[in-house]
């Protein structure tokens, strides 16, 4: 029996994806959006839901699903050992967590002004001490502190270049958090990140999921299913090939 046109199985058509536009400005890469357009028709459509190239998130994801199933290899190295290095210094679990978190946005989200991002998706679920440190590591990062041992990293220089100067609301919120009481939180975070990126042993997972059980709630419905102002953020994780 032929099936009416567009009532195909969803497995038996292409299911096609339209990269985020925030991912292609000035790449010069050229929109794929219009051509995928003009290919809808019974067998070829926009993907929405799960995706089969990406591993299935469970019904109500925990934040180590998220690390398991949707953080780069990259990210998940850097913040693991980030962590592991702040616990082994014997700093507090707001610290240690802090540095487990901070590069959150980095590993499943977007990268852009990464620190503010981060601090949004996990603020109602940490302490507002944590969400702070999150958010200011992204300025306080690019501005050394010798009295805290901190200095500006090599491979920013690399990075960006030696003339690399922060953007005006860098320096400001850098100046802020400086005078804030939870300066050395944040700075901290930027003690125990890791500015060079090679192949150590990434950290067992596990050494973490007590400080987390005690450190961040995790809600009923799973990340992405609560009622959150973040719940987007993680869903968007979860799905992040959808169309709409």
């Amino acid at each position: 029996m032929c099936l009416p046109e567009w009532d195909i199985p969803q497995t038996g058509r292409e299911r096609m994806i339209v990269p985020a536009a925030v991912g292609l400005r000035g790449t010069g890469v050229e929109d794929p959006e219009p051509a995928m357009l003009a290919r809808l028709d019974a067998r070829h459509v926009m993907m929405m839901g799960d995706n089969p190239a990406l591993p299935r998130m469970p019904a109500k994801p925990t934040l180590m699903d998220f690390f398991r199933l949707r953080f780069s290899d990259i990210v998940i190295r850097h913040l693991l050992t980030s962590a592991a290095r702040a616990m082994e210094a014997g700093q507090s679990e707001t610290v240690v967590l802090a540095c487990l978190l901070h590069d959150i946005s980095n590993g499943c989200l977007i990268r852009t002004d990464h620190g503010y991002w981060g601090a949004q998706m996990i603020a109602p679920y940490v302490s507002e001490e944590v969400a702070w440190a999150v958010q200011y590591h992204q300025a306080l990062r690019y501005f050394a502190d010798e009295a805290a041992g901190y200095q500006y990293p090599e491979s920013y220089v690399r990075f960006f270049g030696a003339d690399y100067v922060p953007p005006a609301y860098i320096e400001r919120d850098a100046a802020y958090a400086r005078g804030h009481r939870w300066y050395m939180t944040s700075r901290l975070v930027t003690l125990y990140d890791i500015y060079f990126f090679q192949d150590t042993p990434v950290p067992d997972p596990e050494i973490f999921t007590d400080l987390i059980g005690r450190n961040f709630k995790i809600p009923e419905e799973g990340l992405g299913f609560d009622s959150s102002a973040s719940a987007h953020m993680w869903r968007t994780a979860i799905w992040p090939n959808n169309f709409l």
